[in-house]
């Protein structure tokens, strides 16, 4: 704490005169003899002056005056040192992508580096060292006096694009003020470009501090398929100590499907995990966000190129589709690859499920109920390929990309050419181009295209002859694709060809985002994210990008990340593939280490002294009037003081009875144990807190707020159930909480015990979604005294203790639920423990406005009511014990009755 006018701390001199005056004593009185006097003796005196001052009053004045002279002198709390030097302060703000996770803090440190300032009259001078959005580029601003640059720095915002070193150094180059001082308030990240320049350019401008927070900024980079499934991708400055790190994945409408958890080792740069979804599931994530502050680095948006694949395989009827060698479902088995999920079925079936991609391999399509439905789903944006065939030739067909003459082309037919056809080269329009042509691919038989209907059709491959091999044409937002030969090997060459499956993979991609195939086409900004990872309508200075630079685009103000192309054909531009991984800076040549001030302000206490001085002065004036008998009422008077009096020292020492009588003490509340992972935890008592609040709607318990526990520490006997997730990885319980759960169940609680998912294979929508759950259930179950257990049923009580349910689902269905085998009579029949893995937190868990951030697996429409109804029995059976059990008994009750 400083003082802003410690001159007049000098007025503390004056205070042992006052109290000198204070106790000075009226002159002694002199002995005069007067007869009549007597008379007066007996009177009752009315009002009498003390010799002296009071101690407690004499106290309180020396308060309120010592008060008065503090405020006067303006304290102030948590104040920044200036910084040396004489000359303007120059405060170099890194406001780029890394500088989002603690930009809180970042701000406060400039504007107490301002106020500091102020306070020594000096001038200040700002640069912020990332583009503007609207592409300006970075400059000084100064020197200007400190109260307008704390106006121009509210408005600063992190950007969602790296510093540009090259024209902070220009800038900094520009700078012509002596004895300046330097404030960095470094991001402690290398930029791509130019860093070690701008370092230098900082020590050339004179005093340097270099405030950084090391190793914050971490960055979700391009995610990888392997084997099937998406594999995310974090990188982060490399420290001595490891670090957890969580990743959200979010559906379209902002609900989180998965938490991914991210153990980066000590010293390491680079983690990874599989995103651990069924691929409907996975289909449905469009956004990656990394749990905590907000950035651009830790968001990564997924359009459908990220999208697992899902095709469709139907062919003409017959047993011989897939047979080896000569099935065209054999060799499209084949050349689809290990990172496409292929259904087989009917026609008819396959359309009824979400598909990618649906390939008919010389399949007619002369239904109009299969005409509808194909044509329904190629203008809902899927990828219709057909492949050619004998049926197709001669069927009229209105599902193509080109009307077919009746005759097809073959050696030695009526249409024919003396020798099979090898390829042309593609075209650069075509999604093929670029790929290697075999020598040895030939075609020897193809279905002609009418010359008359290439109008306005993309020909992607063509023979040497200039013929078509693969014709395309929009319908609605999808696309329909012909090859002219058939899928196997009749009547070409080319389904042995590694080419095969390479034109393959390029065809599925186009159902996953990219576009018509058009390399040039134009993808305008549709929405882009600001330094937060927050979403935002387009910019004036963002500018479209060419769909074949779009994964090579740098972002900037000009193309900033975000949302590309139109609303049904969305391309992501992230700035975490863009950028290497994160590296740890070198502090400015001859600089002065520092840190982050953090988010403690300064404070003036000035006013609130003064106030206080004020106060008191007042409460002097009236105990003088009371002692001198100037008020009649003072007794009331006494009374308000002591009232007064008693308030303040109950203000400054709150009742401890209060706080320590337990809020379940007083009202009925659910419990859950406390993990120490932060998320987890709070998914808990927001979870409970929304299934208090269904209960205590719909039925007479009343229950509180639910309360976070530590068994062994925090009395157990005031909750009557108690939920425990389990998290893979976890510390075993302690003795002492072992011994408190047993000591819990024995008096007559219950501990719903959730594994949150299972990776022991068990039937149920969360099966493999939390590895190592069988693992920690056993370590944490070891010490419990649990009897022999049995799956939950429909005639247990807990199945008819409020609501009548067959199914007991949570987040996830389906998984067994276990409950004792046979009544505790210890527990009034109780089972004491229940153990499951239906992650039932996340189901019941609801946002303010009604919403659900969590989605249910498989996701029926009931499937959250039944979950909701189940924690209303459980909550029942907790509150009620079994007296819903005697329903069974009642014809032998009433037997009994009777007789």
């Amino acid at each position: 704490m400083i003082f802003a006018e410690p001159w007049l701390l000098l007025a503390f001199l004056v205070l042992p005169l006052l109290w000198w005056l204070l106790r000075a004593s009226p002159p002694a009185p002199r002995t005069q003899s007067f007869p009549a006097l007597r008379l007066l003796a007996d009177l009752e005196a009315t009002a009498e002056s003390p010799e002296r001052t009071p101690p407690w009053l004499m106290a309180l004045r020396i308060l309120a005056l010592a008060c008065l002279i503090l405020g006067l002198a303006n304290p102030i709390l948590n104040p920044r040192r200036g910084m040396a030097g004489a000359g303007p302060l120059l405060i170099v703000l890194d406001n780029g992508w890394a500088a989002a996770g603690d930009w809180p803090d970042r701000a406060a440190t400039a504007r107490a580096a301002i106020q500091a300032a102020d306070r020594s009259d000096r001038p200040v001078a700002l640069l912020m060292t990332a583009a503007e959005i609207d592409g300006r580029m970075p400059a000084i601003l100064g020197p200007m006096a400190a109260r307008d640059a704390l106006a121009r720095l509210a408005a600063v915002e992190p950007q969602a694009w790296a510093p540009d070193r090259a024209a902070d150094t220009r800038a900094l180059d520009g700078w012509r003020h002596a004895a300046s001082s330097v404030l960095f308030i470094d991001d402690g990240i290398t930029a791509p470009h130019d860093e070690a320049a701008f370092r230098a350019a900082l020590a050339r401008v004179g005093s340097v501090t270099d405030a950084r927070a090391l190793g914050t900024a971490a960055l979700l980079q391009a995610p990888e398929e392997r084997d099937g499934a998406l594999l995310i991708r974090l990188a982060a400055v490399p420290q001595p100590v490891a670090r957890h790190f969580a990743v959200l994945a979010q559906g379209s409408t902002g609900n989180t499907l998965n938490r991914i958890a991210l153990d980066l080792p000590a010293g390491q740069a680079e983690v990874s995990a599989p995103l651990g979804l069924p691929t409907m599931l996975a289909n449905s994530v469009t956004k990656l966000l990394m749990a905590g502050a907000p950035s651009v680095g830790g968001t990564l948006l997924l359009d459908r190129q990220w999208r697992h694949r899902i095709v469709g395989l139907a062919s003409t009827a017959g047993t011989n589709a897939d047979a080896p060698l000569v099935g065209p479902l054999f060799y499209l088995n084949r050349a689809l690859g290990p990172d496409v999920d292929i259904r087989r079925g009917g026609l008819m079936d396959l359309l009824s499920q979400p598909l990618s991609v649906l390939i008919l391999s010389d399949r007619p399509l002369t239904s109009p109920d299969e005409v509808a439905a194909v044509t329904r789903f190629v203008r809902q944006g899927g990828l219709l390929i057909r492949f050619g065939g004998p049926m197709t030739g001669e069927t009229a067909d209105t599902l193509l990309p080109v009307h077919l003459l009746r005759q097809d082309r073959s050696l030695g037919g009526a249409l024919s050419w003396n020798k099979p056809e090898p390829l042309a080269p593609f075209p650069a329009t075509s999604p093929f181009a670029g790929l290697p042509i075999p020598k040895d691919v030939s075609v020897s038989r193809q279905l002609l295209a009418d010359p008359a209907s290439l109008t306005g059709v993309n020909v992607w491959a063509t023979l040497a002859d200039g013929t078509p091999l693969v014709s395309s044409a929009p319908m609605g937002q999808g696309r329909i694709v012909l090859f002219h030969v058939t899928a196997d090997a009749d009547w070409s060459s080319l389904p042995l060809s590694g080419l095969f499956p390479d034109m393959l993979d390029r065809l599925i991609h186009l159902a996953s985002g990219t576009g018509d195939g058009d390399p040039k086409a134009r993808l305008a900004p549709y929405s882009i994210m600001n330094g937060f990872g927050e979403m935002n309508a387009p910019s004036a200075a963002a500018s479209p990008i060419e769909a074949d630079q779009l994964a090579t685009t740098q972002p900037s103000p000009r193309t900033p990340p975000g949302l590309y192309g139109t609303a049904g054909d969305r391309h992501a531009l992230n700035l975490g593939p863009s950028l290497p991984a994160p590296t740890s800076a070198g502090p400015v040549p001859g600089s002065t280490p520092g840190g982050l001030s953090g988010r403690l302000a300064e404070r003036d206490l000035g006013p609130m002294l003064t106030a206080l001085a004020i106060a008191l002065l007042i409460l002097d004036l009236l105990a003088s009037l009371l002692l001198r008998g100037a008020l009649r009422w003072h007794r009331k008077a006494n009374v308000t003081l002591a009232l007064v009096l008693g308030l303040s020292l109950v203000a400054a020492y709150p009742a401890h009875s209060a706080e320590t009588v337990p809020q379940a003490a007083l009202q009925t509340s659910l419990g859950y144990v406390v993990t120490g992972n932060s998320s987890v935890d709070r998914l808990s008592r927001d979870g409970l807190a929304s299934l208090s609040d269904f209960v205590s709607s719909r039925s007479a318990a009343v229950l509180g707020p639910p309360v976070g526990v530590v068994p062994g520490r925090d009395d157990l006997s005031l909750y009557p159930l108690l939920y425990w997730p389990i998290l893979p990885g976890g510390a075993a319980p302690t003795g002492a909480s072992t011994a408190a759960l047993n000591q819990f169940m024995e008096n007559g609680g219950i501990i719903l015990i959730d594994t949150e998912g299972s990776d022991v294979g068990a039937p149920g929508s969360g099966s493999g979604l939390q590895p190592g759950a069988a693992q920690a259930l056993r370590q944490a179950v070891a010490g419990l005294d649990i009897p022999p257990l049995t799956p939950l049923t429909s005639r247990h009580v807990l199945a008819h203790s409020f609501y009548l349910l067959r199914d007991f689902p949570g987040r996830y269905d389906g998984a067994p639920i276990w409950v004792t085998q046979t009544p505790e009579a210890s527990n009034d029949g109780v089972s004491p423990i229940i153990i499951g893995a239906n992650d039932w937190a996340a189901a019941w868990d609801m946002n303010q406005d009604g919403s659900f951030p969590y989605s249910t697996m498989p996701g029926s429409d009931q499937q959250r009511l039944y979950a909701y109804r189940f924690g209303m029995n459980l909550v029942m059976y907790a509150l009620t014990g079994t007296y819903k059990g005697d329903q069974v008994h009642v014809p032998a009750i009433l037997e009994r009755l009777g007789q």
